[in-house]
């Protein structure tokens, strides 16, 4: 179980980071990955991504996915990264629309621009919920990881 300190961890690399890397599964059963820009609240990870994309039309046919982010390193002692088996889940509440939207315009206020340019494409936003985590610290030792499940 991820205790809280490793909820701490999960969330401090996060926040440090501003990519990650997620792996839908494509309807011929291959995984499909993919870079994109994110927001956490915690541990909790938010992406958009336009609704008729490939990994949009993957994750409403198969909801499971892989992510993996890295913090920014100057060396290898300090490579600290998350990986997680999770689900996706599409975004609907008005309310958490809002505020992660808020939140993204604080870590990219150059999303305000896309927005306009892109009003007639339908965005999706979507929470990762992750289900195990594999926490890396090489500050512990090279190839230190620590395998933790999520409480449901």
């Amino acid at each position: 179980m991820l205790t809280p300190e490793q909820r701490q961890h999960v969330a401090a690399i996060l926040s440090a980071s501003n990519d990650l890397t997620i792996a839908t599964v494509r309807p011929d059963g291959w995984p499909q990955a993919t870079a994109v820009s994110f927001v956490s609240d915690g541990a909790t990870i938010y992406f958009g991504t336009w609704s008729k994309s490939q990994k949009a039309l993957n994750i409403a046919a198969d909801p499971r996915v892989s992510v993996a982010v890295t913090a920014p390193y100057t060396s290898w002692d300090t490579i600290q990264g998350v990986s997680l088996a999770a689900h996706a889940v599409r975004v609907t509440e008005m309310a958490e629309l809002n505020r992660v939207f808020q939140l993204m315009m604080a870590k990219f206020p150059q999303l305000g621009q896309y927005v306009k340019a892109g009003e007639d494409a339908e965005m999706a936003l979507y929470r990762i919920e992750p289900e195990i985590v594999s926490i890396l610290d090489y500050r512990r030792g090279f190839g230190h990881t620590e395998l933790a499940s999520v409480a449901p």
